[in-house]
């Protein structure tokens, strides 16, 4: 039995990949001054506080990394042309974030080892 073919109008998948750029455009602005802010604390600091800055930047860089990563299947899934696609993205995307969580979490157990040390 084949399943219904349901495809996502034109003008859906258009306003949607607009929407992704609109809000894509806002994170970037969000972290880039975030990234400032952050850049501004790096400069002041001992062991605990540099420690802390790493931290804190690589916690900016794995927010920026996850936020491409979401955004970049946002554009791909509104590009889609049937659900079978979509569910195939989506388990795709899942298996590769979870893979970028545990890589994540290795660095931080880094950062607090050295912590530690």
């Amino acid at each position: 039995m084949q399943t219904p073919n349901f495809e996502i109008p034109t003008e859906m998948r258009d306003f949607a990949e607009k929407s992704v750029d609109q809000a894509r455009n806002a994170v970037g602005t969000m972290m880039a001054n975030a990234i400032k802010a952050s850049e501004q604390v790096q400069s002041s600091g001992h062991t605990f506080q540099s420690t802390l800055s790493a931290a804190v930047a690589k916690g900016f860089d794995h927010a920026q990394a996850n936020a491409n990563a979401t955004f970049d299947f946002a554009q791909r899934l509104v590009r889609t042309r049937d659900l079978r696609e979509a569910f195939e993205l989506q388990s795709e995307f899942v298996r590769s974030q979870f893979a970028a969580l545990q890589a994540q979490a290795k660095d931080y157990g880094a950062l607090a080892q050295n912590v530690a040390r």
